[in-house]
């Protein structure tokens, strides 16, 4: 059995769908502290403060911390420090509703974890991406042009032809754990993040930035938008697991009866996925471009020269997945603005309204803020496989 390693490159959120409400904790000294909400209906059980207690958290949107706070300093089961002190001024004047920060994935022992499906995601989708042709493509485009109704499960009709029908697909023949966990202590941070968006003024775009419930502001000021917060995995940070080859479909007789010439295995699906990273840089250099967002452009010019780095190793490879990473990290297309892909989007009727404003699609990112700059793009990480 061989392992990988998976190095953080940019801001990484692998989430469990948790997420922390503002009554769940209180921000002092730059820092979340996260209630132990147990000890703490322990210790005012003891005494007359617990109705009090109860009470303000029936009504509230937040803890009030000049009542509270000292439960924040004292009784908090973790404490996860932002990553620049200005993100607790943007939490001060952000409405409650804003504020449910989505969290790592962790163990029953609070350890933070990549789930094995989370890292086999990505690579399924850049294997799809290598295998389909552009005949099944358009196979694919013309099925949908004259389905009666959207189906269910677009890409399915696809995915069967390029890697096969799921019980025989071609990504079950690498099979990869759960990393194990580590100690989120030094290993996150909760990032602020802000959504960036086009704007069309006359025959060129400008940079602008969402506002919730407003749309997009009317303003190259940051600020002026809706910050998001979550807690991410800071860029350094490793885990590590096992991965293998699938006995079965490795078999010999299975491979005649699937007609396959050999398994996909990790050097497969490595070369699937750092296909796939260049052209996913490619357009986001380009978005970073067009919105004017040097520092972003910068970062992804790391990743690329990361990318021509490890392209020799043939065991390593470039992925992005994660909260935040969008349309473009899912997509398994070179250019989703070209037909027939785009003519795909257009029969899918959640994607028309988008697609007939005239704008490049996407036009937004969820961009990482470093510095309280708009600095990197989420969910980057390395991914090598370790022969034992």
């Amino acid at each position: 059995m061989n392992s990988y390693r998976l190095t953080v490159l940019t801001p990484l959120l692998v989430g469990d769908g948790q997420k922390l409400a503002p009554i769940d904790y209180m921000v002092w000294k730059d820092q979340v502290n996260v209630l132990d909400q147990r000890r703490i209906f322990q210790l005012l059980a003891k005494g007359p403060r617990l109705d009090p207690y109860l009470s303000q958290i029936r009504k509230a949107e937040k803890l009030d911390f000049a009542s509270w706070g000292g439960y924040a300093q004292n009784y908090a089961s973790r404490r996860i420090p932002f990553e620049h002190p200005s993100a607790s001024q943007y939490y001060s004047r952000t409405s409650p509703e804003n504020l449910f920060i989505p969290t790592f994935a962790t163990t029953p022992g609070a350890q933070i974890y990549i789930p094995a499906s989370a890292l086999k995601g990505p690579l399924r989708t850049a294997l799809l991406m290598a295998r389909a042709s552009e005949g099944q493509w358009q196979a694919f485009a013309a099925k949908l042009q004259i389905a009666e109704r959207p189906p269910r499960y677009p890409a399915e009709g696809l995915e069967s032809l390029a890697l096969g029908s799921a019980g025989v697909s071609r990504s079950r023949s690498l099979m990869i754990a759960d990393s194990r966990p580590i100690a989120p202590g030094g290993a996150t941070r909760i990032f602020l993040l802000r959504t960036s968006t086009l704007l069309a003024r006359g025959n060129r775009l400008e940079l602008g930035w969402k506002m919730s419930p407003r749309g997009a502001v009317e303003s190259r000021r940051p600020a002026d938008s809706t910050p998001h917060f979550a807690e991410m995995a800071v860029p350094g940070t490793v885990f590590e697991g096992t991965v293998a080859r699938s006995p079965g479909l490795s078999r010999e007789e299975m491979l005649r009866a699937l007609r396959w010439k050999e398994a996909a295995g990790p050097r497969e699906f490595a070369a699937a996925a750092n296909e796939a990273s260049e052209r996913l840089l490619a357009v986001q250099r380009r978005y970073a471009e067009a919105a004017d967002l040097p520092l972003v452009a910068q970062s992804i010019d790391k990743l690329a020269q990361r990318l021509q780095a490890i392209r020799g190793e043939g065991r390593s490879c470039l992925l992005c997945f994660g909260w935040g990473t969008g349309f473009l990290a899912k997509a398994a297309a070179a250019d989703i603005n070209a037909d027939p892909f785009r003519q795909i989007l257009r029969s899918l009727p959640v994607y028309q309204q988008p697609l007939r404003s005239g704008l490049p699609f996407p036009k937004t990112r969820r961009i990482v803020f470093l510095n309280d700059q708009p600095a990197a793009l989420p969910g980057w990480v390395e991914l090598a496989f370790e022969e034992a």
